[in-house]
This record gives structure tokens, sequence and C-alpha cells, in this order.
């Protein structure tokens, strides 16, 4: 005998079941995007602070308000208008097989790091990146492939970045906030031991950076190749003297 219990319930089954496909992609490729960002991930992020250090060094960065302000200035004035705006057009180039576009925009990201030791990191990153997905093998979803294709030498982080977010389906936008998300944690490490901080302050700061993150990824989204730059003199500044710095607790 059919209930009226069996129809209602038969149709949500089917639909559920129909929706199942579609939902085990969107979860594979949050997962992506997540093991991308991860601090985890071991490609050294973790050994910088980008010229926060030597912020903390001078003065101009000593508590929890400051500190947050500091990466506040540098998501929306620096990251967002270089290597999230990379990310974001290197993506689509990775995923239509433009070269020539790829090395454009690796060849910028060398040429725009102000010292020696923002290049040093971009190239470190971005080679720990190549290694790391050869070690995956065929759990790297043809990353390697596509970075050996390429022969960029040396790979940059944000374009060897966008190879690998590249071959997740996931959007162009979430692919950012997550590149984002993994900036901002490996920076608020940074104040915690800099400054230092404790863990609550730094939850605090993280708090108001995932607040700031989807504007500046949409900014970046929305720039064109000629607004993209890397202009911040003080953050130069304080990158070059962080190398005789009496006392660091990450690489120069």
């Amino acid at each position: 005998m059919i209930t009226a219990t069996t129809i209602t319930d038969t149709p949500t089954h089917t639909a559920m079941t129909t929706a199942e496909p579609g939902a085990a992609r969107s979860a594979a490729s949050l997962l992506q995007i997540l093991w991308l960002a991860s601090p985890a991930l071991p490609v050294g992020g973790f050994s910088y602070s980008e010229g926060l250090e030597a912020a903390v060094d001078a003065g101009l960065v000593h508590d929890e308000a400051s500190a947050a302000a500091w990466l506040i200035d540098q998501l929306h004035l620096g990251l967002a208008r270089s290597d999230l705006a990379v990310v974001a057009q290197a993506i689509p180039a990775w995923r239509r097989g433009d070269l020539a576009r790829i090395h454009a925009l690796n060849d910028w990201v060398l040429q725009t790091r102000e010292t020696l030791e923002f290049r040093l990191q971009s190239e470190q990153m971005g080679r720990s990146l190549f290694e790391w997905s050869r070690q995956l093998g065929e759990l790297g979803a043809g990353v390697f492939e596509q970075l050996q294709a390429a022969q960029l030498n040396p790979p940059t982080y944000p374009v060897a970045c966008a190879c690998a977010a590249a071959s997740a389906d996931a959007s162009v936008r979430d692919s950012l906030v997550g590149y984002a998300f993994g900036w901002a944690e490996n920076m608020v490490q940074a104040s915690i031991k800099s400054v230092p901080l404790g863990q609550s302050a730094g939850q605090r700061m993280l708090a108001r950076l995932a607040q700031q993150i989807p504007a500046a990824v949409d900014h970046a989204i929305a720039l064109p190749d000629e607004a993209r730059q890397a202009f911040a003199p003080r953050l130069a500044i304080l990158s070059a003297r962080h190398e005789t710095q009496y006392s660091r607790l990450f690489r120069s």
C-alpha cells in the first residue's frame, strides 16, 4: 500500500541523489583550495615576516592595534594590488594553456620585488611548491607536469600557486580568498612571535583581516594590467634594513 509518507520520501531521496555529484565536486574543490591555503603546506611561508619584523624593530608596530592596522594596510595596498592580482590573471591563463601570458606574469613578479629579500622569498616559495607538486605524483592532478612544461626559471610563488589553484574546479574568487587567508594566517603568526602578542590577540587580528579579505579580492580581480603595481617604499626600506637587523626571528 502506497502511503502519503512514501510519496513524500521518494522525490526527496531522488533530489538528494541528483545533487550529490555537484556537491562532491564542490567539496573537492574547496578542500583543494583549503589545502593550498594551509600553513602546513611545505613552502616555507611561515619563515618570512615580509617587513613586519623590521617594522617592530623600528617601533612602527608595537601592540595588537598597530599590528592589525599594519597588516590591513599591507593587504589592501600591497597584496591586493600585486600578488592577488597576478593570481587572478594567472589562473585562467593556466586553464587555457596560455604560456606566453604565464611567462609575462612570472616576469612581472620577479621585476617588481623591491628588495632581494622579497625576490628570494617569492623564488624559494615557488620552487618549494614546484617540488611539493612533484612529490605528490599522480595525486597532484597534473600540477607538476604543467609547471615543468612551462619552464619558468624560476617559478614565482603567485604564479606557481595559481597553477595549483587552476587544477581545482573552483572559481577564481574562491581561490583568491584562500590565498589571502593563507597569507593572513602566516602574517598573524609572525605578529604573535615578533611583537610579541598572545594567541587571543592573534585571533582578533585574524578576524579583522578576514573581514577585509573579500573587498581586497574583489579589487584584485577588477585590476587591469596597467593598474597592477607593487610600489611600497617604506616596506622596501624596512625589508632592506632587515638584513642587518641585530636580532632576527625570520628569514632575510
